[in-house]
C-alpha cells in the first residue's frame, strides 16, 4: 500500500510558517482597538450586581451549612 493519497493531517510544523514579532504586534493592536470598553456606570452596575450575587450565594452557603450542623448534632449528641 502507498500513502500517496493519505487524508491525513499534516505534522506538526509542517506547512506553517512562523508569524513574525512586529506582524504579530500589528494584529495584537489590530484586535485590541475592535474591543469595545465598558463606560464608569456599566462597571459600577456590574459590581453591584455581582456583589449582590455573591452575598445571595454567601447567604445561602452559611444557611446550609449552619442547618446541616445543627442536623448533624441532633442526631450523633
Amino acid at each position: 500500500m502507498s500513502d500517496t493519497g493519505s487524508t491525513a493531517a499534516p505534522r506538526s510544523g509542517e506547512g506553517k510558517k512562523r508569524t513574525p514579532p512586529a506582524t504579530f504586534y500589528r494584529q495584537v493592536v489590530a484586535e485590541l482597538r475592535k474591543v469595545v470598553y465598558p463606560t464608569r456606570a456599566q462597571v459600577v452596575n456590574y459590581f453591584f450586581v455581582v456583589l449582590v450575587f455573591v452575598l445571595v450565594m454567601m447567604a445561602i452557603v452559611a444557611g446550609l451549612d449552619y442547618g446541616l450542623g445543627r442536623l448533624m448534632f441532633e442526631i450523633f449528641a
